[in-house]
């Protein structure tokens, strides 16, 4: 019988890879995001509400690139937030094909809600570093976040 200690540290070789840490400060993350800012409404979710709020009147396609979702994301985030009744896809009035998203009364009030669980948790996220910290380590995240979204892609199957 196995027996599981929580002791068990991270082995050594893992704590020197960018893509290890990128994905255990994730998980973090998004814990800490159910814990104390909103269990339902997801980061994606939250950023396209955001967006619409900051951008209104651009269609999904252009919001999917704003936040970066992929199209098909995007589409079923706001299928989702439409449900709840926080958004509304209205016709673009030059091109009915396009939708154009705009929030909701609902969707203002709770995004209005959720920004201020988000910043308190951002304070809390950052604490301890001064302002000069702080704006380093949000240029340094999104210097490597253009940099990974825009690597070339490789050869994963091995064969050269």
């Amino acid at each position: 019988m196995a027996v599981f200690s929580e002791t068990v540290s991270t082995p050594p070789g893992l704590l020197a890879k960018p893509g290890f840490l990128t994905r255990r400060l994730y998980q973090a993350y998004v814990s800490a995001w159910v814990r104390t800012v909103d269990g339902t409404l997801t980061g994606p979710q939250f950023a396209v509400l955001v967006a619409v709020n900051e951008q209104s009147g651009l269609d999904q396609r252009s919001l999917a690139h704003a936040v970066s979702l992929d199209t098909s994301t995007m589409a079923d985030v706001a299928r989702r937030l439409e449900a709840r009744g926080l958004i509304r896809r209205v016709a673009d009035p030059t091109d009915g094909r396009r939708k154009l998203l705009e929030l909701t009364p609902e969707g203002t009030r709770v995004l209005e809600d959720v920004d201020r669980r988000a910043r308190a948790l951002d304070e809390l996220l950052l604490e301890g570093l001064d302002e000069d910290a702080r704006k380093e380590l949000l240029t340094t995240l999104q210097v490597l976040s253009d940099r990974w979204a825009n690597l070339p892609s490789t050869d994963t199957t091995g064969g050269g």
